[in-house]
């Protein structure tokens, strides 16, 4: 079997992620689509953050935290259990780097069992639930300059 993955039809892995995509921008989620999800998926979570806002800002930002269980993507319109991202906000926030070019990981994990989280959980909350449940992880980054 092939390899749990994710792509993205808005940019290609190491590219810059469009500006309709930035919080300041449009904020508009790019799509992100899985490929070759384990069979024993019940869940599929998402983060996305940005490591580089620790030397800005002191910590790794959140944009974006979802999970479903009936998506084979993520993107615009769907609707999912979504967590509050750094800007203090539900669901998606764009890429908004304070100085300079960051780069985005997105990564979403394949997880043996149901998750019971609200609406409005954070990234912690979403960690603690997946801790021995993750059957498969994959990840794409994305870089985003002012």
């Amino acid at each position: 079997m092939s390899k749990f993955s994710i792509t993205s039809n808005d940019f290609k892995e190491g590219e810059e992620i469009p500006k309709k995509f930035g919080y300041k921008f449009e904020n508009e989620s790019p799509s992100i689509l899985l490929h070759n999800v384990p069979e024993d998926t019940k869940i599929i979570a998402l983060i996305m953050d940005d490591p580089d806002a620790m030397a800005a800002v002191g910590k790794v930002w959140v944009h974006w935290l979802v999970f479903d269980g009936d998506s084979q993507n993520f993107s615009q319109g769907n609707s999912y259990t979504s967590g509050k991202n750094d800007f203090g906000e539900i669901g998606y926030g764009g890429p908004a780097p304070p100085n300079g070019k960051h780069t985005y990981i997105f990564k979403v994990y394949a997880l043996d069992t149901e998750l019971d989280l609200k609406e409005g959980y954070s990234k912690h909350d979403l960690e603690k639930a997946m801790s021995g449940h993750i059957i498969a992880e994959a990840k794409l980054t994305g870089t985003f300059a002012p």
